[in-house]
């Protein structure tokens, strides 16, 4: 070893001058920011100098205590107690002496710290020199004949642990002696400037001169690390859109379509699939469920969220495996796993709801799928039977304002950070951080999506590296997220969360709720039909807008919806057996059978509410029926007309009999005389008899089948008997859907012709007895309100008869 300082300024290399001066008594602190060391990988503007008569320390974090975890340099001492400190700049050009001393050095000096340590009677003991490589430094120590040792021992520490130590006897160091203090740190370890194996790892750490250090695998791509030695087996990633393959290539999914995962050679019939959909963006596409499905047995295990299906039918699973039809099945807290074993391979399949890791352990085969020997030829590894029509068509959704990609970036290069560097040696965090910006870049971050992205990393690091990151959710903020393993949403839900931090509920896929959202409804449209009415809502839009479908119910508190437990929708319905407080009302066209979906009044959390208020009407109708006339002789059958109109239906007929018990309908064969009692019959089928009557109002004959003939005699009047025909009987006009009259028959005067009948007929809002007209001497009908009815737009209904 040669001088330091010294061994320069005699070569002509020290050409700085001094910074800076500066004295110092024992213990002191000495200011280093003209000149700041980097000390394994830590760069430092301070010195905290103790002197003592067995022991110098130079510390760069705090003065020295035996024990602390301080970043020190201790040398054995002498008499000094105090000293100077005197700093030259620019003294050491690449390329020097100093360089061919210590090969590792590869930047250029920039300048020394020369301490110089003193007596009492200012007799100098000592000289220890800082040198500054830029993320490198050097020590230079110096004795002289004041040093009572025959040897200098230096010894590095770093958080209270020796790193290096080193000897030096005085006939070396009374001339100077230099070594290198550079290094790096890595997950709390320090390392020298080198490369230095990491024993049972399968690896090594290179610590640059930069003072930064990285993981090399010895391992391939298709390896792992098991007791020291590389091991094949592998393990595919599946998280939201990407797929990070055996090799660590990165695909990713442009569409919600099924595709092949992975189809080992090595296990013949077995295909693992994967089945992506859309979340709260039509663009970006997530991993949905997974599907193994082996041709022996045609057996199908289905993993999705909250559940394990085989061959369609829902298991009971626990933590302990139990086997189906050749696969091992078992669901625990953190998700479902499916195992499938040949004599000499395995592939093993996790999956809870966000991510699925496929590995496959065993002698090197081909596997073809995206996880694969594939070349990201999506089209070649469509799996058609589980692709939806249309999964393809590609949508544009608006850029979110909220997603924020360089600080996506940032977030996702924590992987590459302690406490995830621990595991880079074991996996490769690249293909990692490239998926977490994919998704990030493109999708707000909710739903905890940030964190699992680490989470992915971290999980695979305990499962495969067998490595188990301490604190990383207290590191990064991570908190556990409330499970969505207990949650089963429907095919056109996800299990996210409706604020940041709120628990995991059922939410709607972005494709499935925008063409309610355009409308601003809630779910479909009111169904009538069968004297009933059904509206069907999604739990999903009701939850956006903070509303439990179990408080709501429909005019009567106790008609509440019927939740379907597979598609989440939620039924009100009401008809004529249960009309759950429907409201009729009635105007010149229509007569509107009206409810309101709406939240409970009372709280169910004393004097607070947690969910929106909700008021929504929902109504279907009959139309007032129109004008119609159709001629039939009597002598002929009975003739019924039906009458379509509205999102309801009934029929309404006119039918002839002989007898007052309507039992012996007038056929055409049947002969009618003169003054022959008749009975006509006017009756509907379709009205619900407990709101709606039918009237009718008026009665009348005429020579032509026109009901405008040029001859024309009434039978009924306003709802009563024509008061100047005794023979004209009503009954039950008004009291129900039905009536009847009678009358003998009659001819025209001069005409030998047929006689053709025509009727008017009105609905009528039953409100008590208000339907039925009141037939006084005169023959008028009085009326109370009869709710919308009226003598405008009735039914006209006509037959005819030959005497």
């Amino acid at each position: 070893m040669l001088g330091f300082v010294l061994y320069l300024a005699a070569c002509g290399l020290l050409t700085g001058s001094e910074a800076m001066y500066q004295t110092f008594t024992s213990p002191g602190e000495v200011n280093i920011s003209s000149c700041p060391i980097t000390y394994f990988g830590q760069r430092y503007e301070k010195v905290f100098v103790s002197l003592k008569a067995n022991t110098f320390a130079f510390c760069f974090t705090d003065a020295f205590s035996p024990g602390s975890s301080n970043n020190c340099i201790l040398m054995s001492g002498g008499p000094a107690d105090r000293g100077e400190l005197e700093v030259f700049s620019r003294v050491i050009p690449f390329g020097s002496g100093v360089h061919k001393l210590l090969p590792d050095l590869e930047s250029v000096g920039e300048c020394v710290n020369v301490i110089a340590l003193k007596d009492n009677k200012e007799a100098e003991i000592q000289q220890v020199e800082l040198g500054n490589f830029g993320s490198q430094a050097i020590l230079g120590i110096k004795t002289f004949t004041g040093y009572p040792n025959s040897a200098v021992d230096a010894v590095s520490q770093v958080n209270g642990q020796t790193v290096s130590s080193e000897t030096f006897q005085t006939a070396e160091t009374i001339n100077g002696v230099i070594t290198d203090i550079s290094g790096c740190r890595l997950s709390g370890v320090v390392y020298k400037t080198n490369t230095t194996d990491v024993p049972n790892t399968c690896s090594t750490v290179v610590c640059g001169p930069s003072g930064v250090a990285r993981v090399v695998s010895k391992c391939g791509p298709m390896q792992r690390c098991q007791g020291g030695r590389c091991v094949q087996s592998s393990t595919c990633t599946v998280a939201a859109s990407a797929v990070i393959d055996f090799s660590g290539r990165v695909h990713t999914v442009p569409d919600r379509c099924g595709y092949t995962l992975l189809s080992p050679g090595s296990i013949p019939g077995l295909k693992v699939h994967g089945l992506f959909k859309e979340r709260r963006r039509a663009d970006v596409s997530f991993l949905d469920r997974v599907v193994l499905k082996l041709d022996k047995g045609s057996v199908e295990v289905v993993l999705e969220q909250g559940r394990v299906k085989l061959n369609g039918k829902v298991l009971e699973l626990n933590a302990t495996a139990q086997e189906f039809s050749g696969v091992e099945l078992s669901k625990d807290q953190m998700g479902a796993t499916a195992k499938v074993s040949s004599s000499s391979h395995a592939v093993t399949v996790f999956f809870d709801g966000d991510k699925a890791l496929i590995q496959i352990t065993g002698p090197k085969g081909t596997v073809q799928g995206l996880c694969g020997d594939n070349s990201g030829d999506f089209s070649g590894e469509k799996a058609s039977e589980y692709s939806s029509s249309g999964c393809e068509v590609q949508h544009t959704d608006p850029a979110d304002t909220n997603v924020d990609c360089g600080a996506a970036t940032k977030w996702c290069n924590l992987l590459k950070q302690a406490p995830f560097s621990a595991c880079n040696v074991h996996i490769d965090p690249e293909p990692f951080i490239t998926a977490c910006n994919k998704t990030l870049c493109e999708y707000p971050a909710v739903d905890g999506l940030k964190c699992k992205s680490l989470e992915t990393y971290a999980m695979l690091c305990g499962r495969t590296g067998n490595v188990t990151l301490e604190d990383w959710r207290k590191k990064t903020g991570c908190s556990a997220q409330p499970s969505c393993q207990d949650k089963v949403c429907s095919d056109h839900e996800f299990c996210g969360e409706l604020h940041i931090g709120g628990r995991p509920r059922c939410l709607c896929r972005a494709i499935f709720a925008s063409k309610y959202r355009s409308e601003n409804s809630y779910g479909e449209p009111t169904v009538c039909e069968h004297k009933s009415a059904t509206v069907k809502l999604a739990s999903c839009l009701l939850a956006e807008h903070g509303i439990d479908s179990s408080v709501l119910h429909l005019n009567d508190q106790t008609c509440r919806g019927e939740k379907d437990e597979e598609t989440h929708m939620v039924k009100f319905h009401f008809d004529n057996r249960n009309t759950c407080g429907t409201v009729v009302q009635a105007n010149d066209s229509r007569v509107i059978y009206k409810n309101t979906i709406m939240t409970q009044n009372v709280s169910t959390h004393g004097s607070i509410y947690r969910h929106d208020h909700m008021h929504v009407d929902f109504s279907c109708y009959y139309n007032q029926p129109d004008v119609k006339s159709m001629a039939v002789k009597l002598k002929h059958s009975a003739v019924d007309q039906h009458i379509t109109s509205g999102a309801w239906s009934y029929n309404l007929t006119m039918k002839g009999y002989i007898d007052p018990q309507l039992s012996t309908p007038i056929e055409s064969s049947t002969g009618i005389d003169l003054d022959e009692r008749i009975w006509v019959e006017l009756k509907t089928e379709g009205l619900d008899e407990n709101l709606v009557h039918v009237v009718t109002q008026s009665c009348w004959a005429t020579e032509q089948p026109s009901p405008d003939g040029t001859l024309r005699y009434n039978l009924i009047v306003n709802g009563c008997p024509n008061p100047a025909d005794d023979t004209v009987r009503v009954e039950n006009n008004g009291k129900t859907t039905h009536n009847q009259f009678s009358f003998n028959s009659f001819q025209f005067s001069g005409s030998t012709g047929d006689v053709y009948l025509h009727c008017k007929v009105q609905l009528c809002v039953k409100e008590g007895n208000n339907c039925e007209p009141t037939c006084h001497r005169s023959g008028r009908w009085r009326r109370s309100i009869m709710s919308g009815s009226n003598d405008e737009n009735p039914a006209l209904i006509s037959m005819a008869w030959t005497s």
